[in-house]
């Protein structure tokens, strides 16, 4: 890429070329002794008002010229650069000499500065972007606990980052991906804490990537999972800034990517979907037993449509025998097979609860509440749907947002599951069971085991499993990160 010239005008054709779009514009204006300058920057995307009182104005006022004819120098007359630095006094100031870094710098917001007669260029950090108010993650909702969340402006989810974590050790190492987009995404650790080879591993998959745009850290996330095919997450998401700086300091590797409110962690354990963020502010006793609840609610999610179709189709004598007579009364005559009518009923949830999400706010409500009374009860009352297959799909649905991380998951479970189910009766829920069991345990991320700490074993990192201990009882940090500082809780001296 070319460098800048002594001459405005040449400077200022060459832009036009490489930047051709409308809404980049050019302020032209003259200092006092008639030296011609250039503001170059991306409408809508700057802070205008500053640039003309900390650029514009000063430079208007000052004599280049003068400032030689006072040093009695003989030779050709050429503006100072460090004179116009002393002059601005811009916060954000800094030299560039080529055009490819100030085309980068005018797209990501900031402002380009040409002087007549000066072969380099100043690039001004003036950005006014358009961004959200920060308000409480819909995904992630806490009665206890802060309720601040990330939104889609990367610095300022680095202010809420620093905001919590005031230490010398914190690092927010910046990347540049997307050939397209040139998406800022931030690799954020503690030093001293995090282990150096996950850090280093994560850190050369992003520089890897090669790819047009990213527009959300849902792309970073399939690069950075060892397998792409895979039913069950390796990193780690959240909306929580306090979520995000507890998993620092715990000793694992943060992502933070420009444009998307979901920061990425890893490494990442299975277990970390059944855990809240107010699980830390509520009593160890309670955070247990809504842990071990949430572990029920999944598990009934997954295995009790298929367990009323093995029960239908192979064993009747696995239920008490007034519940097994209430089912086959209220299944005769029914036109469907009973996997049949598990599946129409289970279709009809995912269409509405897709219908729900995709529908206007408020019309949404409305459709998911209608949809399921008029759907329900008139199939019923048809006799083409039996009322246990509607009540059991609707109470695993109600089951599986009770960990809103692993619906995505478990929706695909669910499916597999009835599948199983259908086919081999209870001898294939086991043994679909024992496959995904196999293929967890052969699982990792980043050098930690998915299942742990139950396989392998880690008897430190079952305090904050499925049990939740008190916080003096967490002393040491987790084993399966290997940190290098393991203490995080100390005695006062």
């Amino acid at each position: 890429m070319k460098n800048f010239v002594e001459n405005i005008k040449e400077n200022q054709n060459e832009l036009k070329r490489l930047l051709p779009a409308e809404d980049i514009l050019y302020y032209a204006f003259q200092t006092a002794d008639k030296t011609n300058c250039l503001l170059c920057y991306a409408d809508g995307m700057v802070n205008k008002e500053l640039l003309g009182q900390l650029i514009a104005k000063p430079l208007s006022f000052l004599y280049l010229a003068e400032e030689k004819k006072s040093q009695n120098d003989p030779t050709m007359y050429k503006p100072s650069a460090d004179l116009i630095e002393k002059t601005l006094r811009f916060p954000e100031l800094k030299r560039v000499t080529d055009f490819q870094d100030a085309i980068k710098e005018i797209l990501d917001g900031n402002t380009l500065l040409l002087i007549d007669g000066l072969e380099i260029g100043f690039i001004a950090g003036a950005k006014l972007l358009p961004v959200r108010a920060i308000m409480e993650p819909p995904t992630d909702v806490a009665v206890k606990g802060p309720r601040e969340g990330f939104i889609e402006d990367i610095k300022t989810n680095m202010t809420l980052v620093r905001k919590r974590l005031k230490s010398p050790d914190l690092r927010m190492d910046t990347l540049r991906v997307g050939k397209r987009s040139d998406t800022a995404v931030v690799v954020c650790y503690l030093d001293k804490t995090v282990n150096d080879k996950v850090r280093q591993n994560i850190a050369k998959r992003i520089e890897q990537i090669q790819i047009d745009a990213v527009p959300d850290s849902s792309y970073i996330a399939a690069f950075l999972a060892p397998n792409e095919h895979s039913v069950f997450r390796r990193i780690g998401t959240t909306e929580k800034p306090d979520v995000f700086c507890a998993k620092l300091a715990e000793g694992r590797v943060g992502i933070l990517v420009d444009g998307s409110p979901i920061a990425l962690t890893a490494p990442y354990l299975l277990t970390e979907d059944l855990q809240s963020s107010e699980d830390y502010f509520i009593s160890p006793f309670m955070a247990t037993l809504m842990r071990l609840l949430r572990v029920f609610a999944i598990v009934a999610a997954l295995l009790l449509p298929a367990f009323y179709i093995t029960v239908q189709l192979f064993k009747m004598q696995l239920v008490p025998l007034g519940l097994m007579l209430t089912i086959a009364s209220s299944i005769r005559e029914l036109p469907l097979s009973p996997s049949m009518e598990m599946f129409v009923v289970l279709l009809l949830l995912e269409i509405l609860k897709e219908a729900s999400i995709r529908m206007p706010k408020y019309v949404g409500m409305s459709l998911s509440v209608v949809g399921a009374l008029v759907l329900g009860e008139t199939a019923v009352s048809a006799g083409f749907l039996s009322t246990p297959a509607i009540i059991i799909v609707a109470f695993s649905g109600i089951c599986m947002y009770t960990v809103p991380a692993f619906v995505e998951t478990g929706s695909i479970l669910r499916w597999l599951f009835l599948l199983a189910a259908g086919s081999l009766g209870p001898f294939g829920i086991i043994l679909f069971a024992v496959f995904i069991l196999y293929y967890l345990l052969s699982e990792e991320s980043y050098g930690a085991p998915l299942l742990a700490p139950f396989t392998p074993l880690i008897p430190h990192d079952l305090k904050d499993s499925f049990v939740k201990y008190g916080l003096r009882s967490l002393a040491t940090r987790p084993v399966f990160l290997q940190s290098p500082n393991k203490t995080r809780l100390r005695a006062k001296k």
